[in-house]
């Protein structure tokens, strides 16, 4: 049991118990934790850090009132979390980027969990052929 602090406000008390988990966040507070990652996400734009993680020392020296920030207003969980997002997230619009300048062609798939027609999700026949496939692939690319 912990001890009565007088000098605890509610509002400091309750922002403990999310920065830990214990309850969750409200609307606001959600909010306000998305608002310190963005700024604490484009200060290491700035800085040039991907992982916060791996280079912590590099990020809290670059960036030390947003970190506090992002700490203080996200629960812990959430702090790690958008860490390792950030990352992830970046290595895919890298990914995306480096497929698209090879000449990748971007589809759409639309998930369908019905067999409402002969062709799949993607559009092309069921059972289709390889050489039908490229075909159908060099006429979208045209």
């Amino acid at each position: 049991m912990g001890l009565f602090n007088p000098f605890k406000s509610p509002e400091s008390k309750r922002a403990e118990e999310v920065r830990t988990g214990a309850v969750a966040p409200d609307r606001r507070e959600r909010a306000k934790c998305w608002e310190a990652r963005d700024a604490y996400f484009a200060c290491l734009d700035r800085v040039g850090v991907i992982d916060a993680i791996k280079h912590d020392g590099e990020a809290r020296k670059g960036c030390p009132s947003e970190n506090e920030a992002f700490e203080r207003d996200c629960a812990t969980a959430w702090v790690k979390y958008f860490k390792q997002w950030r990352v992830s997230d970046i290595q895919k619009k890298a990914k995306i980027a480096q497929l698209e300048a090879e000449g990748a062609i971007k589809m759409e798939v639309t998930p369908s969990f019905a067999e409402a027609s002969d062709s799949g999700p993607t559009g092309v026949p069921k059972g289709a052929s390889k050489e039908t496939i490229q075909e159908l692939l060099a006429k979208r690319k045209s």
